[in-house]
Parts: structure tokens; C-alpha cells; sequence
């Protein structure tokens, strides 16, 4: 069975996994150290509301409850399946559960693939079994699952569960699972669903995504992510959910991976974490730093309308506050609002002469809960403010509490976020709990509450984007990507393919002598008004300049014949290993702006591009950025704005503005090359020349490497 119908057996059968009407647990056990007689527990006491059927080849009673010898025993109904069983019975057991027609199973024991490669081969088995009897299996190695609004709480882990709430998490760690949901408690962070995943063995990440989102009291989806099961479906996947409801990650591991073998800078500097940020971007995924930012993040998103644009109010009774909030925006990527004059004749009709109100607004130590009140409100009414954050230090006059009281319902009546930085902590805790029952955001420094209200611009300028993928202005021939050559791609090769996507190149031509050199730099119009360039041609050589292999504006045969000669001579010293295939010779382009633009194919998430300076400078400046392939009209968008190359673009101090459309052409253009061919390991053009004006942009230098793909 392929993924695709694997998806739908599991989008028909999403019940037993989050609302079964009847669970089994295999392997419950009477002993109260025993994580079987936690699951049981759970059901049985935690207000699940379906038939709870317990399984223990020993028979006997649980929690009044009888144990029943085998799951081909137990009466109807079940849809779903727990096991907390030894590893090496959980085969057997899954075929039982196959056989009793169960398509829903937690496997929920350890001593799989994450103890070595019987462990592996065990799982592999399992996942196996559950195939052929059209199961699906979440696990081995997990906690199981929590829908507080069922209620039903199928996991072993300790009372008191989670509160009750809008935020479902969705995690690859049964540990971090235990750990949010006690911490969330001390928080007022209420959960939806948790899943816990374990090792994927059959049912991922991206499979659940869809189901989690479509619960109506999700109201935002968080995720802890180790890694993907399949990239591309995520990406799919993520953002068919993230299109319904807010995400939110964190993705571990990202200095783990190694240098890869590279045959150019893009596939240096590709690392997995390029490429999980641009599958984010792509799937309209908001991805966190730490777990804590996730769920703060996650919280506003729940809660907040979205801002219409980037524009913010602070609103503050003490000056120092205001500042580190101005701060904290602006590094945010947004930006303090300009208040009307409306705006500001309004509060100067009660707040004090010596308050300041051109944003941030300070009220002055002396505010009072109605001054508050009435200032957002005149605040939220303005025009020119997208959102507000709401500063609420320890009052000297009034109590925190108070202040608390009269914001909430000029935020709840508001059709714009408003986000609260409550800074200290006994004193203001009465009003951390009034907000946090009044489902307010609210965060203990400005810092943080400026980093929820840049999370809601993000989900607002993602759910505005056109996601249509782009296609090149010229169509390629069919077929000629189909098959690749192994190894590195010759000029010739290069040439034809990047012509054929619409990218302009210059003419190059190889030469074994210098005598052949000096002919066809005759045949390119060498002479007083156009220069040719001369570079060395090996496939071992990347960095042509680092072994003095690159001559620039030969205007003569002598300085041709010369310049071959010297240029085989720096190989031979510098890479005496070195195969040397001659000498290419170029017509010398114009000036103009150099920049880079590569495609790289990822493991995990296929084909991506990168954009950024061009030169020999590359792996020093990494100005560079990428996304996935095909690319999209944002994806252009990030990539020139991301990068100091494409900013430039538009022209600086006195250096003319170049053809970003050209330059847009050529990104667009590559992308599909790297999308049509599957052979294609990577390819980069370093540098491409943009020219000034609308005069297009030439490719100067390309490399590419092939590798068979099965």
C-alpha cells in the first residue's frame, strides 16, 4: 500500500485514535510500578467516557474492572489498542490485534530501534504486520495519546494530566511530553490533544497534522521535531494544516550534521538546517528557538486576532519599559506605530501634561486602571496601530490586579491583538491570573511579548501569500533532463542546460593550446574593444582563483598565448594532482554585479536553491539564503530581501540599480532545472553577472555534479 492510501486509511480511521469509542489495554497490569497499570489507570479514573477493556494473559481483576486473557476475548466495543508489552511479544500481540479487526494500535513498550539493530529489525517487523492487516501503528517507544476535551487520557503518565485547553502538541519525545504537560500546569497553558509519536515505525509527523488541526478545540498546533520521516509530505502535509490553524516548532539537532562532500559553494553550505528552514517557510510553519518560546508563541496564536499589518502601540506607565519594549519590536522586525493627532488630543484630555504619547505611551508612575483602559481603547481605535502591547510594572498607586481588570474587556471587544508584558512577580500575580482566565497573552518582559506579536505578523503575512509554484518563461524540451551523465558536468552540457530554462550564458569554448586559444579568442571578437577572459579547465580545481587559473581583459594573441601557458603552469604547482583539461575561453561581459544562485539536492526535502554575493568570497560572507525548489513568488520575495545581494539589487550609493528581474528569471529557471532532474546532485553559476538597467544578467562560471539516483 502506497503513502497515499496509507493517508486515507488513516483519515478514515482518525477516530480510534483521538475519540474511540471503546479502548483495549494489552498488557495492564495489577502492579501499581507497572506502566500498564498507568494506562489502565488513566482510562478508568480519568473520566473517559467509552468502554475500557483490559488485557492480561494472567486474567483476575483491575480497578473493578476483569482482565481479559487476549484481545480476540474482548467484546465490542474497541477501536483502539494499547500495548505495554515485551518486545518480543509485540508481534504476536499486533497480529491478534489485526485479527480482532482493530485498525488503530498504540505500541507503546520500548526496546526497539532505539536500543540497536535487533531492536530495529523488531520494529521493522511490527510496522510489517501492521501493514498487512491495514492497521495503523503509532510508536514503539511512546507515551501514547491525551484529547482533554474527550476526555481520554491513553497514556501511563502520572495524575494530574494536563489542563483542559486550545494549544495541542505533537511531539517525537514521550519525556518532553511528561515534562510540558507538569510545567504547563504552573503556566495556565491549557492542551488540546497530545500525541506522542516514539520512532515512527509506521504513523509520522506529517500524517497526524491534518487530524490534529481539523479537532474544532485546537486552536494552534506545536510541534517537537527530531526530525522527518519523509520531507517533502511534510512540507505537503504542514501546510494544508497550517492554511486551517497556526504551527508552531522546534526542530533539535541542528549542529549535529556534518560537512558534506561538495562540489561548489551552495553544496557546502546547504547544511540540514537551510533546508529545514525553508520547508518551514514553505509550509507556513513558524519555527521557535526553544520549547518555551514555542508555547508562548502558541499561546497568542490560540488566543489573538491577527494584526493587518506590522504597526505597534506600547502602552506603559514607567519609561524604561517603553524603551526595551521599542527595542525589542524594532529586532522583532516591527515597528513602533505613529498615532494620529486624533489619537493623541484624546489622551491629553486626562492623562498628565508631563506624560509622553508620540508611542511609546507613558502614562506615568500615577496611572490609574482607567487610564489605561481609556488609552488602549483610543489606542486599538486608531487607524494607523496594527496591535498593542500592554505594560504592566508593579504599580506604585494602584494594584496590578486592578489594572488587569480594566483592560480585559477594551482587549476582548478589540478586533486587534494586544499582548501583555506583566514585568515582576507576587506583586503582579493577581493580575497574571485575571489575564490568563480572561485568555490574554501575557508574558513577564517586553522582550518576549514582542517576540508573540512578531509570531502573529508571520501567520498573517503567510496566510496572504500566493503558494502557486513558479514556472520558467521558456519551456525546456522534454526530455532533456531525463537522463544525466555520472560525475561533473561538462561546459557544453552546463551550457545547453541552463539555456534551455531560460538563463543566459556566456559563450565559452575549450582549448588544449595555445594556438587553438588564440583562434577562438579571434573568433569572439578579441581586439582593442573587447577583451577575453581565460580560465583554467580541470573538474578537480573548484576555486579557479585560489590557484592563479582565472585571466581577465586579454586584448591580444600575445597576451593569449602567454596567459594559457601561465595558467597551466599555476595548476601544475598548485594541484600537480590535478586533471587538466585545457583552457575555456570567454568573450570579457561588461560590469555589473556579481552574484550566486545554486541548487542543491537535500536528502530529506529533494531539490533547493541559494541565492546571495557571488565571488570568491562566498563561504566567508555566507550572505546567502535559500528555499525550496520550485520556488514561489515569496520565496523570491525572501531570498533578494534576506540578502545583502539582492537588497543591492536596487542600487547603492553610487552603483546603478541591476536587473532583479533577470535575476528573478534566472532563480525561477534553475529551480525547475533542479526540479526536473532528478540526476542533477547540484549546480551553481558563480558568479552570474547582473547587469545595469534592464540589460538581463549572464552567466559567467557554472559547475555541476551528477549522480545516478537508482
Amino acid at each position: 500500500m502506497n503513502i497515499y492510501h496509507r493517508y486515507l486509511v488513516f483519515m478514515i480511521s482518525e477516530n480510534p485514535f483521538f475519540s474511540p469509542r471503546g479502548v483495549a489495554v494489552i498488557g495492564a497490569s495489577s502492579e501499581p510500578t507497572r506502566l500498564g497499570y498507568g494506562i489502565a489507570r488513566s482510562l478508568v479514573t480519568g473520566g473517559y467516557p467509552g468502554q475500557v477493556v483490559l488485557v492480561n494473559p494472567k486474567g483476575g481483576q483491575l480497578l473493578g474492572h476483569p482482565l481479559y486473557t487476549s484481545i480476540l476475548q474482548v467484546p465490542d466495543p474497541v477501536d483502539l489498542a494499547v500495548l505495554l508489552v515485551p518486545a518480543a511479544a509485540a508481534p504476536e500481540t499486533l497480529r491478534q490485534c489485526g485479527e480482532r479487526g482493530l485498525k488503530a494500535v498504540i505500541l507503546c513498550s520500548g526496546g526497539f530501534s532505539e536500543t540497536g539493530t535487533e531492536g530495529a529489525a523488531l520494529e521493522s517487523q511490527c510496522a510489517e504486520i501492521a501493514r498487512q492487516y491495514h492497521m495503523r501503528l503509532m510508536g514503539p517507544n511512546c507515551i501514547g495519546v491525551i484529547d482533554t476535551h474527550l476526555p481520554m487520557n491513553a497514556t501511563f503518565l502520572p495524575p494530574p494530566g494536563p489542563l483542559p485547553g486550545n494549544v495541542a502538541f505533537i511531539s517525537h519525545s514521550g519525556a518532553l511530553c511528561a515534562a510540558v504537560i507538569d510545567w504547563s500546569r504552573s503556566q495556565g497553558l491549557g492542551f488540546s490533544r497530545l500525541v506522542s509519536l516514539g520512532n515512527q515505525a509506521d504513523l509520522c509527523e506529517a500524517e497526524v497534522l491534518e487530524p490534529v488541526a481539523d479537532d474544532p478545540h485546537t486552536l494552534a498546533l506545536t510541534l517537537y521535531l527530531e526530525s522527518v520521516k519523509d520531507g517533502r509530505q511534510f512540507v505537503r502535509q504542514a501546510a494544508a494544516a497550517a492554511r486551517r490553524k497556526p504551527l508552531v516548532a522546534v526542530k533539535v539537532g541542528r549542529y549535529s550534521s556534518g560537512q558534506r562532500a561538495a562540489a561548489s559553494h551552495t553544496g557546502a553550505l546547504a547544511g540540514q538546517e537551510s533546508a529545514y528552514d525553508a520547508a518551514f517557510r514553505r509550509a507556513g510553519v513558524i519555527r521557535a528557538d526553544t520549547i518555551e518560546e514555542m508555547f508562548e508563541w502558541a499561546r497568542a496564536l490560540a488566543a489573538c486576532p491577527l494584526p493587518q499589518g506590522r504597526r505597534i502601540a506600547v502602552l506603559t506607565n514607567a519609561g524604561g519599559p517603553g524603551v526595551t519594549a521599542a527595542d525589542a519590536l524594532e529586532a522583532q522586525g516591527l515597528q513602533l506605530a505613529d498615532l494620529s493627532d486624533s489619537t493623541l488630543a484624546a489622551m491629553r484630555q486626562f492623562l498628565p501634561p508631563a506624560a509622553s504619547l508620540r508611542n511609546p505611551v507613558d502614562m506615568l508612575a500615577s496611572a490609574s486602571p482607567e487610564d489605561y483602559a481609556r488609552s488602549l481603547q483610543l489606542l486599538l481605535s486608531d487607524a494607523g496601530v496594527d496591535g498593542a502591547m500592554v505594560i504592566i510594572p508593579a504599580p506604585p498607586m494602584f494594584a496590578a490586579g486592578a489594572v488587569a481588570r480594566a483592560l480585559i474587556p477594551v482587549i476582548q471587544s478589540g478586533s486587534k491583538p494586544v499582548v501583555a508584558a506583566v514585568m515582576g512577580g507576587d506583586l503582579v500575580s493577581e493580575a497574571v491570573a485575571h489575564l490568563r482566565a480572561a485568555g490574554v497573552p501575557e508574558y513577564r518582559f517586553p522582550e518576549r511579548a514582542a517576540a508573540a506579536l512578531a509570531a502573529l505578523a508571520q501567520r498573517a503575512t503567510f496566510l496572504v501569500q500566493d503558494s502557486a509554484e513558479l514556472r520558467p518563461l521558456l519551456q525546456p524540451p522534454v526530455g532533456l533532463c531525463g537522463s544525466l551523465p555520472d560525475g561533473v558536468l561538462a561546459p557544453e552540457a552546463s551550457t545547453c542546460l541552463l539555456e534551455a530554462y531560460g538563463i543566459r550564458t556566456t559563450q565559452s569554448r575549450l582549448a588544449a593550446s595555445a594556438e587553438e586559444a588564440v583562434a577562438l579568442a579571434r573568433s569572439m571578437g578579441m581586439g582593442e574593444d573587447q577583451g577575453v577572459v581565460l580560465k583554467i579547465a580541470s573538474p578537480d580545481i573548484q576555486h579557479k582563483s585560489d590557484v592563479g587559473g582565472v585571466l581577465l581583459n586579454l586584448k591580444d594573441a600575445a597576451a593569449v598565448t602567454q596567459g594559457f601557458s601561465n595558467l597551466i603552469a599555476n595548476a601544475r604547482a598548485a594541484r600537480p594532482e590535478a586533471r587538466l583539461e585545457g583552457v575555456s575561453i570567454q568573450p570579457l561581459i561588461g560590469p555589473g554585479q556579481d552574484v550566486i544562485i545554486g541548487g542543491v539536492r537535500d536528502p530529506q526535502f529533494g531539490p533547493l536553491v541559494m541565492f546571495g554575493s557571488g565571488g570568491v568570497e562566498v563561504e566567508g560572507l555566507k550572505d546567502i539564503a535559500f528555499a525550496l525548489a520550485p520556488l514561489t513568488e515569496p520565496d523570491l520575495d525572501y531570498l533578494l530581501a534576506q540578502t545583502w545581494a539582492g537588497r543591492r539589487l536596487k542600487g547603492f550609493r553610487n552603483l546603478p540599480p541591476g536587473d532583479e528581474t533577470a535575476v528573478r528569471q534566472a532563480l525561477t529557471g534553475l529551480a525547475q532545472l533542479m526540479a526536473d532532474s532528478p540526476d542533477l546532485a547540484e549546480i551553481e553559476i558563480n558568479p552570474l553577472r547582473v547587469l545595469p538597467g534592464k540589460r538581463g544578467a549572464v552567466a559567467l562560471d557554472v559547475r555541476g555534479r551528477t549522480e545516478k539516483t537508482g
